[in-house]
């Protein structure tokens, strides 16, 4: 249900001509948007139930964006483009701590679908030339005149006239 919400919000999204780094950024600043519209608390890079590897084993892993909201257990999102495992087993330790766990997946597809119970929320862009990425609607052409009005000439005042 989370998932599907946040994925309608993100399809009014549109870029272009991005870098890696800049969709992410643009990607979870708008999952951010999207969490404080729903009057959630929103923390950006919080604190993960997954420990680093050794020798840092002491410090928590971090979360691309969490909410904390008094009617549902908390969320924990992951913005990636990559098919990245560890993304993943990241997300399948916060569910098992009871939170709603989401990865929003961007980039050019097909997108393979995440274990359960992490729900995907897939993003697809474009690639342009030089690893720059864009994301718009197909719109159609604005309406043009239809004849029924007509064009009145207008004069234009010149010197002492103006």
């Amino acid at each position: 249900m989370e998932a599907e919400a946040l994925g309608r919000w993100l399809d009014r999204l549109t870029f272009a001509d991005l870098g890696t780094d800049e969709v992410t950024a643009r990607i979870i600043d708008a999952v951010v948007e999207w969490g404080e519209a729903q009057r959630w608390r929103v923390y950006r890079r919080a604190p993960s139930v997954v420990t680093l590897p050794p020798p840092l084993e002491r410090q928590h892993s971090v979360l691309d964006v969490a909410c904390a909201r008094a009617d549902g257990p908390p969320l924990a999102v992951e913005v990636d483009h990559t098919d990245r495992r560890r993304t993943v087993d990241k997300l399948l330790a916060e569910a098992e701590a009871g939170r709603v766990a989401i990865w929003v997946r961007w980039g050019t597809g097909p997108f393979r679908p995440p274990p359960a119970p992490v729900a995907m929320v897939p993003f697809e862009v474009t690639r342009r030339p030089g690893r720059r990425y864009a994301r718009t609607h197909d719109r159609p052409p604005p309406a043009h005149s239809t004849g029924i009005g007509r064009a009145e000439e207008m004069p234009i005042p010149f010197g002492d006239q103006a």
